[in-house]
């Protein structure tokens, strides 16, 4: 079975940093591609990020470009998400999502259980 952990959310004011975790078990970690997402309350859920499944490429939504990035530790099956100069609508609920197809589809497979990323002003 897929299994996809979250971790490293929190509570933290404007402009400061947070580091996100995913650590994957259950497949093979470099066959599959793995995103980031959230999904602030009221609002749909939205990409943020994507490395590919052989690490070679990576992804941003235009609002977290030059503020977060996303990184692979295959070592130890992790994703991580970098997240820096940290605004209040960054606020949601993150999740880190996997699919053997790649980052260019419409529905990733499976999914972790989410972590909560609160920015106070």
């Amino acid at each position: 079975e897929v299994q996809l952990v979250e971790s490293g959310g929190g509570l933290v004011q404007a402009g400061g940093s947070l580091r996100l975790s995913c650590a994957a078990s259950g497949f093979t970690f470099d066959d599959y591609a793995i995103g980031w997402f959230r999904q602030a309350p009221g609002k749909e859920r939205e990409g943020v990020s994507c490395i590919s499944s052989r690490r070679g490429s990576t992804y941003y939504a235009d609002s977290v470009k030059g503020r977060f990035t996303i990184s692979s530790d295959n070592a130890k099956n992790t994703v991580y998400l970098q997240m820096n100069s940290l605004k209040p609508e960054d606020t949601a609920v993150y999740y880190c999502a996997a699919d053997r197809a790649g980052c260019l589809v419409p529905l990733f497979g499976s999914w972790g259980q989410g972590t909560q990323v609160t920015v106070s002003s």
